[in-house]
């Protein structure tokens, strides 16, 4: 936007009242863009400035380029949330050209991603909670069906399991990470232990808070300040809680995740499988890096079965024929070996080193 002043804020508490009383002294409008509540905005009034704000950008949903351009624009509130109602161009006029979407994607060689890949065989309710392990929501993987707040995946699991008909046999399992587990999971677990639910509660296991940066956690085995704690056993809590069925086993194993998955569903009681795999930005460039992998062109029939995992390293290729094949990012690609056992043809394998 031509002719235009930024004041971008780093800190908002507590407000930088001095700096924001210079900024609007040098402009003749001035616009509070922020997404949700009017935080700033009210700060902002409050220093007797005329400001303009939530009448122009929509106080809920995420802000986006025509949004925010829209509230710019002069519109009313109500095409302002019509993300249609501007069209965004360039000072000669035309229209840029769109940008290409790009969803979150898990992290190349996340442990989650194969977990996710078997439990969307089992054609499961799944009921998810706040972590990386959110993202399996999304396409490819389209696994989560629900989230609510922190720890209200195994309390949502046993409110549906006892609202369901009794010859409903569909599987319940409840999902949630190692750190949220220990935050406000080990209550819903006693519930449905008290309750005698029969629910499958998955823990995450990958040894980190990694949703919010990295943290350390009472499981972790480390305190924030990274000295060696006390770790926490999360199988022997759940064997303590009254869990009778405790399964451990790699995220990177499918076949293992597999059988555990379905011994799991099957019971008639509360289980809990613990899935393990360090998250891939522990230690990241310390570790010793595995080969990556590699797709065989010879072998690789085109059937995009490695593609329904997410990962950002595996690419598609246009052969001649017109179909499309895959190809690995050997940049990306960490050698966690989870599109080599998914893919059925044999055409991925480890590059030779």
């Amino acid at each position: 936007m031509p002719d235009v002043s930024i004041l971008k804020l780093g800190m908002t508490y507590p407000l930088a009242e001095e700096l924001v009383r210079q900024f609007a002294s040098k402009v003749q409008k001035l616009y509070v863009v922020e997404e949700l509540d009017p935080f700033i905005e009210e700060q902002v009034r409050a220093l007797h400035l005329d400001v303009i704000g939530k009448e122009r950008f929509p106080i809920i949903g995420e802000l986006n380029p025509k949004l925010v351009a829209a509230g710019f624009a002069c519109v009313s509130r109500g095409e302002a949330f019509a993300a249609e109602a501007c069209k965004i161009e360039k000072p000669d006029g035309k229209c840029f050209a769109p940008t290409p979407k790009r969803p979150p994607v898990l992290c190349p060689g996340c442990p989650h991603r194969g977990f996710f890949h078997v439990l969307k065989k089992l054609n499961a309710i799944v009921t998810g909670d706040i972590g990386c392990y959110t993202l399996s929501a999304l396409p490819p993987l389209e696994t989560m069906d629900t989230c609510v707040c922190m720890g209200a995946s195994i309390g949502n699991a046993l409110g549906i399991k006892i609202a369901m008909p009794d010859d409903d046999k569909t599987p319940v399992v409840a999902v949630l990470g190692d750190s949220t587990f220990v935050h406000s999971g080990i209550t819903g677990l006693i519930d449905a232990v008290y309750n005698g639910t029969a629910a499958t509660i998955c823990i995450l296991d990958n040894s980190i808070t990694a949703m919010t940066g990295g943290q350390d956690n009472p499981a972790s085995g480390k305190t924030l300040m990274g000295e060696d704690a006390p770790k926490l056993d999360i199988a022997g809590l759940a064997r303590a809680i009254g869990v009778e069925d405790v399964l451990t086993v790699s995220q990177r194993d499918l076949k293992a995740l597999e059988l555990a998955l379905k011994y799991a569903i099957q019971t008639d009681k509360p289980s809990v499988v613990i899935a393990e795999q360090p998250c891939v930005l522990i230690d990241k460039g310390k570790s010793v890096k595995l080969s990556p992998a590699a797709v065989d062109p010879e072998k690789c029939t085109g059937c995009q079965l490695c593609f329904r995992i997410g990962c950002p390293a595996i690419e598609s290729r246009l052969a001649e024929d017109g179909k499309i094949y895959a190809q690995i990012n050997a940049n990306l690609c960490i050698g966690c070996s989870v599109c080599i056992q998914v893919c059925r043809c044999q055409a991925i394998g480890r590059c030779a080193q």
